[in-house]
Formats: C-alpha cells, structure tokens, sequence
C-alpha cells in the first residue's frame, strides 16, 4: 500500500517534471519512501512510549540521538515492517534500559563512555557517512561536512553523559550512541544485507 503511493508520487513528480531521468526517478522514489514510511512508524513509536509510560524518555532516545544519526548514516531495513520493529527496540528499548539500568559508580560510567568515544571515532573514521545503495553520497565535501559533524556528535553525546547528572539522559546517550555507532559498521550492514552505497558506485565506475 505505501510503496504503491510511494510509486504514484514519483511518477506524478516525473509528469511535472519531464527531464527527470530513470536514475534520478529512482531515488526521487527512494526518498518519498522514507519519508512516508517514517512518519506514522515515528508516532506508533511514541504511542508505544506512552502505552509503557516512557513517553518523555523515548522522546529523548529519538532526539538527542537524532543529529548523530542524521550526519553518520546507517544501514536500512528492506521492509516496512522490520524497520517498523528495529525502531521500537532500538528507541523504546534504549528508554525502557536507560530507565532501569545504573553504572555501579559515575567511574564506571566514565569509562563506558570514553571507551564508546574511542570506538566511536574509530567506526566514524572508517564508515562515516554510512550511505546506502539507493540513496548513496557521492560528493566529496558532502562525506566530508558529514564525517566532521559524526565526529562533533559523538562528542558532545559523550561529554553530555558524562557530565550531566541526570541517570536516565546520560544513559539515554550512552546506550543511543553506542547502538548508533554499530548501525554504521560493515558487519551491521552483512547481517540487513545493505551495502555502501559509495562503494557500489566506485565498483560500477569500474
């Protein structure tokens, strides 16, 4: 039902606008998708929040985790649904965890967080901005603003976290980055079966 819509706005669009080609039609279709599919997955997320009763705190696994994502990437789920799923464990998860879960002192919380920024800048350095085949980043200024902003992101999750004396938020950011940060690996990307969508169109240009 959503992909057909999906697929009639394209082509609605490629009517209007007849020198859109095959390829660019293709990641028109691409993005409508993920922006009719996110938001009704986004307001289920937070009735299942609410349904719990950690509406505040899942608002805050989406948000604070929000500008990380948006600049490091991150594989995709092929179906609806599994995407549907994957994002209430992920956010209502982190919530429900970051609720019930304490560091046995602020030195352990520390050092978790240090070390996730270790790994962190590692992960960045080699797969940031994790792009996908169907919407890949090409250009080079366009990987580089986006890897220095992963880099800023992560920082300033882990000093936050460290700092703040709120449990719930430094956990919040703690456990958000670290899930964050493993959704851009290559191993994250072989087991939903994605692949990069830059190095697929190095290996085309080939």
């Amino acid at each position: 039902m959503i992909d057909k819509f999906c697929e009639y706005l394209t082509q609605k669009i490629r009517k209007q606008m007849p020198e859109i080609d095959d390829e660019r039609a293709e990641a028109i279709l691409y993005g409508i998708q993920l922006i009719v599919g996110e938001i009704p997955k986004i307001f289920l997320m937070f009735a299942l929040g609410i349904i719990l009763g950690l509406w505040w705190q899942t608002l805050l696994a989406f948000f604070l985790i929000l500008p990380y994502k948006a600049c490091s990437g991150g594989f995709h789920l092929k179906t609806h649904l599994g995407c549907f799923i994957c994002t209430n464990i992920v956010y209502c998860g982190n919530a429900l965890i970051s609720t019930i879960f304490n560091f046995p002192s602020e030195m352990y919380k520390y050092i978790t967080a240090i070390a996730i920024w270790i790994f962190g800048i590692i992960m960045v350095s080699i797969y940031a901005p994790a792009d996908t085949e169907n919407l890949p980043i090409l250009t080079k200024k366009e990987r580089k603003i986006k890897k220095i902003l992963s880099y800023i992101f992560l920082t300033i999750n882990m000093i936050v976290a460290i700092f703040i004396k709120n449990n719930i938020i430094a956990n919040i950011l703690i456990f958000g980055t670290i899930i964050q940060t493993i959704s851009i690996t290559r191993i994250a990307y072989n087991i939903t079966k994605n692949k990069y969508g830059y190095e697929t169109y190095l290996k085309e240009q080939m």
